[in-house]
């Protein structure tokens, strides 16, 4: 079932500029975002909590236009106890891409906010980045970009939680966030709740809470519920540096 379309404001997909650095849609060229979406690809709106139909039965890759999404593989198989991958993907990123080389992928992934996407049939976009170069050009270096990113947000399991949930909130900040309707000087990150950041970096709910008190103490960040508001982003970077 189609999920039911919000037209609270319309969404324009015109124009990649300002899509996060090192994604996908900003990697691309104009001229052939422009020529993309005159070949038929169509936009999509999905509500909060609603998941990307990225099941294996699935056949669509998703560009992510606007909002957050949280994935989850399983690497190990489901069940209680056993452990999963989980990611946050925002503006300007491709999902499903394993699908270009894999029809029974699968990756659960639930928005974390009103998510506006660009959807195309997976057997559609590989005949896509056959004839446009410049199109797999961009998609290997926004994965690239993307790996290298991880890396330094999601493993670092060595360095200490109020530095790994730092970056990781900086990073969020950068690819996910948006000034503050009053005042600019702020960086809003809606979606993840302090759950979802413990299970992203794979910390105990309680120390994930603790580096956030650290964070409010100093004035960094103020936590809502499923939003931070980032007072200063600099500051949050040098926590994030583990100084």
């Amino acid at each position: 079932m189609l999920p039911a379309l919000d037209t609270s404001r319309p969404t324009d997909f015109q124009g990649n500029e300002d899509k996060p650095e090192g994604s996908f849609a900003q990697r691309l060229p104009a001229q052939t975002w422009d020529t993309l979406l005159k070949r038929g690809l169509r936009g999509r709106i999905f509500a909060r909590d609603e998941r990307l139909p990225l099941e294996r039965e699935d056949g669509d890759v998703y560009i992510i236009w606007e909002g957050l999404v949280r994935q989850d593989r399983f690497p190990l198989g489901t069940g209680e106890g056993i452990p999963t991958i989980t990611r946050f993907r925002g503006g300007g990123q491709l999902v499903g891409e394993a699908k270009l080389i894999n029809c029974g992928a699968a990756v659960a992934t639930r928005c974390l906010t009103r998510t506006a996407v660009i959807h195309c049939d997976a057997r559609y976009f590989n005949v896509l980045l056959d004839r446009l170069p410049q199109v797999q050009r961009a998609l290997l270096r926004s994965l690239e970009d993307r790996n290298r990113s991880d890396e330094l947000v999601y493993t670092l399991a060595t360095r200490p939680p109020l530095e790994r949930i730092s970056r990781l909130l900086a990073h969020l900040a950068d690819t996910a966030g948006v000034p503050a309707p009053r005042t600019s000087n702020y960086t809003v990150i809606s979606g993840p709740s302090q759950k979802d950041i413990a299970a992203a970096l794979q910390i105990a709910l309680s120390t994930t809470e603790t580096a956030i008190r650290t964070l409010r103490y100093h004035g960094v960040i103020e936590a809502r519920y499923r939003q931070f508001i980032v007072h200063d982003v600099d500051a949050l970077r040098h926590f994030a540096a583990g100084n």
